[in-house]
């Protein structure tokens, strides 16, 4: 069963140590990806691929599931999808803010591609205001789509 760190012990990990994540590169079959806006910090207000945090004792089938259910509305299994490899994420904030007496955020993320046969029917509003699709070309142009999205798609 994985484990859900209470709020004081989570501030300590992330104060202490990076987190390891899993993002997800969803595409269509006209090449458009899914992005999200996202409603927490780090990166609050910026668009942004789907994903998040991997939990103690979450095998990556198992927190593939749960995030592409969480994320996207339906499970995925990890067979679905492609690894496109491992990403480095360094924040100033941290979902605890961005004072000085909150921790910075160092995420080790762990990408994947996954290929859309069917539409997604009701993307979930939890960590997202809204969804978009767009080009590879309009990722990198646009100004309000973070640098680590972007970086997914810098060859």
């Amino acid at each position: 069963m994985s484990t859900i760190l209470d709020v004081d012990t989570f501030r300590t990990v992330v104060a202490s140590a990076p987190l390891v994540s899993i993002d997800l590169i969803v595409r269509r079959d006209d090449g458009c990806v899914l992005l999200g806006r996202r409603v927490n910090p780090p990166a609050l207000g910026y668009w942004f691929v789907p994903g998040g945090r991997i939990r103690k004792n979450e095998s990556l089938d198992q927190a593939f599931l749960r995030l592409t259910d969480e994320e996207l509305g339906a499970p995925y299994p990890r067979s679905s999808a492609m690894l496109l490899g491992i990403y480095e994420h360094f924040y100033t904030d941290s979902v605890f803010g961005d004072s000085d007496q909150s921790p910075s955020t160092h995420y080790v993320v762990v990408g994947y591609e996954l290929m859309l046969v069917d539409d997604l029917v009701s993307l979930p509003l939890q960590q997202h205001s809204g969804y978009r699709w767009l080009h590879t070309q309009d990722i990198l142009n646009a100004s309000d789509v973070h640098i680590n999205t972007k970086a997914y798609f810098l060859s």
